[in-house]
């Protein structure tokens, strides 16, 4: 993701590892066969370059990680947190994300959320009930995964989405007009209506009503009225109309993926395509870029396709490459080759950086640290601060303002090109 432009993506959907403590492989002999991954989480499974530049640049961030209550649920949020940074970089300011979780980190992954995106940037807690119920007489039945959906902006893309009517719905639309179409009609008076109505003479019948005179006007014009056998005007509301029942926050009407289902291809943490299409239907459009950094077994990248929007995905796994590509192809028979990428993308967006040491980077962070060095705290006059790496150039770190702080010589001699963990653990020993 480093190596992907800024505000190049418009939709984000990742399914990452939930912290379960669980391991997962896919059965021999289906087509994902090969696929699996430990969802168990220690501090060795951290780069602490993430860790340093967390602590760094991310003081918010920082706090909600050393809340966690245990050592695994901390590497866990660090390396969730590192990549949630990239991908609001890369976003595009009307982009949206949506983060599938369960309620092993949800309540962790949220402040992470608030804390990257801004807590003003959070929009809908989704509940999408994925299995049947469960007999377990010690606990009530965990039937549920949560999808947090947050924007990068305060305008994101947003298509509302609609689930059919049900039959019970269906029966009030008992009235049929003169071109078959089948309506159902509303009361226009205002009698139970809160702050009034308006009251006036219609069909010889003077009453208080919903709308005033002009809008009556235009309803009888367009042959939206239904009079009752005492004259009495009603709205038509025509079935068709009317798109849907607008989607809510539990999502109950998406089931999972059983064993004989078409697209089951034996991932073991597969989602249904239907679930991609309405993320992807309601926060996108077509020709709109979708990215899953966690692409598993394509699920995202073949909703996208189907819905005519560009895709990207990147995966840890090699068979997940095979997979993406298996699938693409076989949904759309395609002939053109797919690109599958293991190299490292570089960044086309930047132009030329200016080496650390320019005097435009020292400035611009001396304004941002307020003079203060970024390891011991004390101020200083400018000339006595020093550039430094937060991520030392030997670890992969470069030269761009957000890998950059200002240290005082002292403390930028003991950090040297070590990690910010390392200094403040030394002054803390001091």
């Amino acid at each position: 993701m480093r190596g992907m432009n800024g505000e190049s993506v418009d939709l984000i959907y990742l399914d990452p590892p939930f912290n379960s403590n669980a391991n997962y492989a896919a059965p021999i002999g289906s087509k994902a066969a090969g696929a699996e991954f430990t969802d168990t989480w220690t501090l060795d499974d951290v780069d602490n370059a993430w860790l340093d530049l967390i602590e760094t640049k991310y003081p918010a961030l920082n706090r909600v990680i050393h809340a966690a209550m245990s050592n695994s649920d901390k590497s866990y949020l660090i390396y969730m947190a590192a990549r949630l940074l990239e991908m609001k970089r890369i976003l595009k300011d009307t982009g949206s994300i949506y983060l599938h979780c369960d309620s092993t980190m949800s309540h962790y992954l949220k402040l992470v959320m608030d804390a990257v995106f801004g807590k003003g940037n959070f929009r809908n807690e989704v509940v999408w009930k994925r299995t049947a119920a469960h007999n377990d007489s010690a606990i009530y039945g965990s039937i549920h995964d949560t999808i947090l959906y947050y924007s990068k902006g305060d305008t994101p893309t947003l298509n509302e989405q609609y689930q059919p009517y049900s039959d019970e719905y269906l029966k009030r639309y008992k009235h049929t007009d003169e071109n078959g179409k089948r309506f159902l009609d509303r009361d226009l008076t205002a009698g139970s209506l809160s702050g009034g109505g308006y009251q006036y003479e219609w069909n010889g019948i003077t009453k208080i009503w919903r709308c005033p005179f002009t809008t009556m006007q235009e309803y009888h014009k367009s042959g939206k009225l239904y009079y009752t056998r005492n004259g009495t005007p009603r709205l038509k509301q025509f079935l068709d109309d009317m798109p849907g029942v607008p989607v809510q926050d539990v999502w109950i009407d998406i089931p999972p993926i059983n064993s004989q289902a078409k697209e089951r291809v034996g991932y073991p943490t597969q989602k249904p395509v239907a679930l991609l299409n309405r993320i992807i239907e309601a926060s996108s459009n077509k020709s709109d870029v979708v990215f899953d950094p966690f692409c598993g077994c394509a699920t995202t990248l073949v909703a996208a396709d189907r819905l005519q929007r560009d895709w990207i995905g990147i995966d840890i796994s090699e068979k997940a490459a095979e997979l993406v590509v298996e699938r693409i192809k076989t949904d759309q028979g395609l002939f053109q080759e797919i690109i599958a990428r293991t190299d490292i993308p570089k960044r086309t967006d930047l132009g030329d950086i200016p080496r650390y040491n320019a005097p435009q980077n020292k400035t611009r962070l001396y304004g941002e640290q307020e003079g203060y060095c970024n390891g011991c705290g004390e101020h200083f006059q400018m000339r006595h601060l020093e550039l430094d790496h937060i991520i030392a150039e030997t670890s992969g770190g470069t030269d761009h303002i957000e890998n950059l702080q200002l240290l005082c010589g002292h403390c930028n001699r003991v950090k040297g090109d070590r990690g910010q963990e390392y200094l403040i653990s030394r002054l803390n020993k001091e």
